[in-house]
């Protein structure tokens, strides 16, 4: 009986010290980077195999977990394009796991295999965000060779392009300014270079890449359509290794390495990256110039790219990054017989520091410190026999920020992951400003006056896991802008949820309030430089957009394939345009009696925008890329604009189709190839032309000369007629295929691939511009007048040399 007693005891204080075991909850934390170069893996799924329970890697790699504390715990770690590790370890107190993942395909003669992964997209609450791996991403076939991320990003559904080649992006009926476009935490304002047929983004130097359309976390602020956010790589912490590139118009290298190696059981190391490119079209077309011109002349155009970043590891809690970005396009014409000089030059620069620190293994924390300046300048010189300055003129304009960045992540349990930040921008924007000298009157110098404001936000958001079936990321935004003149503070509520219907398939949907404080003129809507940024001012109220959107969200584990279709409405409030004939010339002369501003020159309205998108994405295997089609319809109105009726923008298009495939044939050869359709643009085009006469000069009697006389004094000007409805016209259907072909080949110490490729293949003469001619029909005939179409890119065939050691 005793021996009974005992052992009912004993198995009480067995089950109540399990009890106790499993009420208590530890922490498991930690980084996960990529094994060759130990880079930080953005979006790494951390979870318990044949459980929901889980989370991901942060922007900086880091991850944590609240779990039972056990005897035994397994962790897995996937992620698309590596092999899944898993991990079993003693779980009684916080531990702290690194793990590091390699690439998951088998490379043979004979055969590629895709690494299976575990990341769902029907399981994360997030909607209408893709993110592209940088490798897809160098597969592309791209125009003249240049691997371009934005024009990938145009290959996406609810993404618009611009005009032929092209950099521009539309997001869901919003304008270029829409786009929060972010590097390394700074802002990019201008990301086009060559007028806009390429982008500032040099793949070589990118470690991930991910576009948000709609349902924006309140981490993001600041713009009304999608949010641009793209990482450089940290640099190599093994070895040097290097990677660049020869091509038709450009050449690129990129370096990396350890500056310090972590020793043996240490936590310090140090790493680096710097990657350049630069055109060498000036150098190839300077011989022909000089010979067209009897060696009078020097003309030419050239842009650079500059990437460069540091980072350092301080210990297990402290980690330090350096990173910028210079770019700068020039385009200058000098005439030594004129003594003409004109140039035109733009360009970016961007610095961020930050600062990584670990509270607790569930509290991580980063401090950042961002500059970025974009400068658009024109300069004109005229320089008399003597030597004498004539005339002189400099024209500038351009946006600096400066501002400060704090953002904290707090892993209470698996079921919550909470960010809390804040971060405030001094903007100092020049929207233009004039300098003009002429000896002929004199000196007269004038100088539009800068403009400083701040915008802030504070916010709070929480991924939470209320149940197996849901997921909801929840959160608000709260806004603020104070120029010398007005003040706005505004909430900004988020929300989007998953509900899981069944394993692999949910249905989604979001909300979304966006407030915009910052505004660019544009004549063109292309991202030209002469694009003006110009802040909300008393008289130019912020923008503000409200979107919702629904959607189911089905992966197809066994096949690698997602599949997202969504549906999404958009209202924009308070957007601005030109008035007609409004330039960007813009002179604000406070001693002017009309006191003329840049706010008198635009016009403010509303938009709207709705339609569906379909994504059939596949990101890795021997086969890989994906399917997208678009249905939208955009409207916009302005009071002073059409009559006050409403129109549809430039880039509206009721259809859009993007086809990608990458097809890896063997090891050493990769095949790629898009097709592209989308409805014609809606322009605004002259519907017929007639002549009118003015008169010859200047007389201010002239309505008192006589009838008979007056002819006399007129001169005839054809004048175009472009009707009362704006962008009444629709262009004929844009359609475009690419193809391209990698060769491969691995050597004892270094990697080279040819690469050759065809832009527009089946050369389709894709309209670019319209306009009326006179076209003769014979003697005795009068011309008549026609529209005709104009093309700029037949088919255009490229070739680059690219290596790695």
């Amino acid at each position: 009986m005793r021996l009974f007693l005992y052992g009912i005891l004993f198995s009480l204080v067995a089950q109540a010290t399990q009890a106790q075991t499993q009420s208590t909850r530890v922490t498991i934390s930690g980084y996960v980077r990529e094994a060759a170069s130990q880079e930080a893996l953005i979006g790494v799924n951390v979870y318990l195999p044949g459980t929901s329970t889980g989370t991901t890697t942060n922007t900086y790699g880091f991850y944590s977990l609240t779990l039972p504390a056990s005897d035994s715990l397994t962790l897995a770690f996937s992620f698309v394009g590596y092999g899944t590790v898993t991990r079993t370890i003693a779980f009684r107190r916080n531990t702290q796991l690194n793990a590091t993942l390699t690439p998951g395909r088998e490379l043979s003669e004979v055969q590629i295999r895709g690494a299976r992964t575990d990341e769902k997209v029907s399981e994360s609450p997030q909607m209408s965000q893709i993110d592209l791996p940088v490798a897809q991403i160098k597969k592309i076939p791209t125009l003249l060779g240049e691997k371009d991320v934005l024009k990938v990003l145009q290959l996406m559904p609810g993404v618009q392009k611009g005009s032929e080649g092209q950099t521009g992006i539309y997001v869901r009926g919003g304008g270029p300014d829409q786009n929060l476009i972010i590097l390394d935490d700074a802002i990019v304002y201008n990301a086009n270079h060559l007028f806009g047929f390429f982008s500032v983004f040099n793949g070589d130097a990118l470690k991930s890449v991910e576009l948000t359309k709609g349902g924006f976390p309140a981490r993001y602020g600041g713009r009304l359509s999608s949010v641009i956010e793209l990482n450089m790589k940290d640099g190599n912490r093994e070895k040097l290794h290097g990677e660049g590139g020869i091509g038709l118009i450009a050449s690129r290298l990129t370096l990396e390495g350890p500056l310090t190696k972590n020793k043996k059981g240490g936590s310090r190391s140090a790493s680096f990256l710097v990657s350049g490119r630069r055109t060498y079209l000036d150098v190839v077309a300077a011989p022909l110039i000089r010979a067209q011109s009897d060696g009078q002349t020097q003309a030419g155009y050239y842009f650079y790219d500059l990437n460069a970043k540091a980072n350092y590891d301080l210990g297990n809690k402290d980690k330090l990054y350096l990173s910028g970005y210079f770019g700068r396009d020039r385009f200058y014409v000098r005439d030594k017989e004129g003594g003409t000089n004109v140039g035109v030059s733009w360009g970016n620069a961007t610095g961020t520091f930050r600062w990584n620190h670990l509270f607790t293994q569930k509290l991580f924390s980063n401090l950042s410190l961002i500059y970025s300046d974009y400068k658009f300048q024109i300069a004109s010189d005229e320089t008399s026999d003597g030597g004498q300055d004539n005339f002189l003129l400099r024209y500038n304009s351009g946006i600096r920020d400066v501002s400060l960045k704090y953002d904290v992540d707090f892993y209470p349990s698996p079921e919550h992951s909470v960010r809390i930040g804040l971060q405030s921008i001094y903007h100092r924007f020049t929207p233009s400003a004039v300098v003009l000298k002429n000896t002929d009157i004199n000196q007269f110098k004038l100088e539009a006056e800068k403009i400083d404001v701040i915008e802030s936000g504070i916010y709070v958001e929480d991924t939470w896991r209320p149940s197996n079936r849901w997921r909801i990321n929840g959160g608000m935004r709260l806004s603020y802008f104070q120029q010398k003149q007005v003040g706005y503070l505004r909430p900004e509520p988020r929300l989007s949820a998953a509900y899981i219907i069944k394993p692999d398939l949910s249905v989604k949907g979001s909300y979304a309030i966006m407030n915009q404080y910052v505004h660019l003129l544009s004549n063109t809507g292309i991202g030209l430089p002469t694009d003006l940024w110009v802040p909300t001012t008393d008289r130019i109220k912020p923008q503000q957009s409200q979107q919702v959107a629904l959607g189911i969200a089905k992966d197809f584990t066994n096949k690698g394939l997602t599949l997202t279709v969504e549906g999404y409405y958009k209202t924009m409030r308070n957007i601005i345009n030109y008035k007609e004939g409004a330039s960007f010339l813009l002179i604000d002369d406070p001693n002017s009696a009309d006191n003329v501003r840049w706010e008198d020159n635009v016009t403010a309205g509303k938009g709207w925008s709705y339609g569906a998108e379909f994504l059939l994405q596949k990101k890795v295997g021997r086969f890989s890329g994906w399917a997208g089609y678009t249905l939208s319809w955009t409207q916009w109105q302005f009071a002073e604009l059409n009559g006050g009726r409403p129109f549809y923008p430039r880039y509206d298009r009721r259809h859009d189709i993007s086809l990608v495939g990458i097809y890896e044939l063997s090891p050493r050869i990769t095949l790629s190839a898009t097709w592209v359709y989308g409805t014609g643009n809606a322009l605004t085009v002259p519907v017929g032309r007639y002549n009118a006469y003015q008169p010859a000069m200047l007389l201010p009697s002239y309505a008192n000369i006589p009838n008979y006389i007056q002819p006399l004094l007129q001169t005839r000007a054809t004048v175009e007629d472009y009707g009362t409805e704006k962008n009444s016209f629709r262009a004929e259907a844009y359609h475009r295929m690419d193809f391209g072909i990698q060769f491969h080949k691995k050597k004892k110490r270094h990697e080279r691939t040819w690469e050759f490729s065809f832009y527009n293949l089946y050369n389709r003469r894709n309209p670019f511009f319209y306009q009326l001619e006179s076209v003769s029909q014979g003697q005795n005939k009068p011309p008549r007048t026609a529209l005709f179409r104009y093309s700029v890119f037949p088919i255009v065939p490229a070739f680059s040399y690219n290596f790695k050691f």
